[in-house]
């Protein structure tokens, strides 16, 4: 039986890219596993079907609007409902490159609500939970962009700064909570940098159209602006990185900001 099989996780943004990964990842070790997204249902239940293979010993789908505080409180209270959760991964994201005066109110009040608020919602509802029990897990999925800037990207940037601020602020509160046998407790940030995610496919599209709709070299021509490996990162290593975050034996990494950028912020 694997450590991990009767604790219970939360997902959010999981029925695509790094969020399914991250799942999938989880699902393996037989937790019962909440998704979320905003998908239909025949989709929704595609995914659970997959986590159930890989061994989720339960799955329920969530379709809160993380822009809706109220609809992020239904979905918490149900988790409570369910048992409490006993590691949150606050993935769920959105972006759009323009600069910043094309940049309209609305749309930075969605990107902050749906990068940063969310996880602040969500992070309220289930630390006290964690406190009790003595072990707790919190992964957010930040960016590469929440340790250093980039044109074009103000409210995305905005959000993932705040949400690495954020997540140094709750581990510090939480720190001394929990016993190392259990775990503890511990929040920490996933930084990727170029990942295999439909979120980059736009900028990969825009590089592929100056270079004669050559989608490859679209890839190589903005990898080569940043990140010095020059590889991307597949979604499955960021989600191995979150199962590992998880463990028992990583009671005393908390309050980290993990960029997975092949050096990006090295430089």
């Amino acid at each position: 039986m694997h450590v991990l099989a009767d604790k219970t996780a939360l997902v959010t943004g999981s029925v695509t890219g790094i969020g399914l990964a991250i799942a999938e990842a989880l699902a393996q070790t037989g937790m019962r596993i909440a998704i979320h997204g905003l998908v239909d249902q025949p989709t929704a239940d595609k995914v659970a079907e997959g986590l159930e293979k890989l061994g989720a010993s339960e799955t329920r789908y969530f379709d809160a609007d993380l822009r809706d505080p109220d609809a992020v409180n239904r979905m918490m209270q149900a988790m409570h409902d369910w048992g409490g959760v006993d590691i949150l991964v606050n993935n769920a994201g959105m972006q759009k490159t323009l600069p910043l005066g094309e940049c309209d109110h609305q749309f930075w009040q969605d990107v902050l609500a749906v990068n940063l608020t969310g996880a602040f919602l969500t992070m309220q509802h289930v630390m006290p939970g964690m406190a009790e029990r003595g072990y707790g897990r919190v992964v957010n999925i930040a960016s590469v962009h929440g340790l250093v800037a980039s044109v074009n990207k103000a409210p995305y940037v905005t959000s993932k700064f705040g949400l690495i601020g954020l997540s140094r602020v709750v581990a510090l509160e939480y720190a001394a909570l929990g016993e190392k046998e259990k775990g503890a407790i511990t929040v920490n940030c996933i930084c990727p940098g170029w990942t295999e995610t439909p979120l980059i496919e736009p900028q990969v599209q825009a590089r592929a159209a100056q270079l004669g709709g050559d989608r490859e070299a679209g890839i190589v021509d903005l990898l080569k602006e940043k990140q010095p490996s020059r590889r991307t990162s597949s979604t499955k290593e960021i989600g191995e990185l979150a199962l590992w975050l998880c463990q028992p034996i990583a009671h005393n990494i908390t309050g980290a900001a993990i960029p997975v950028d092949g050096g990006w912020t090295a430089q």
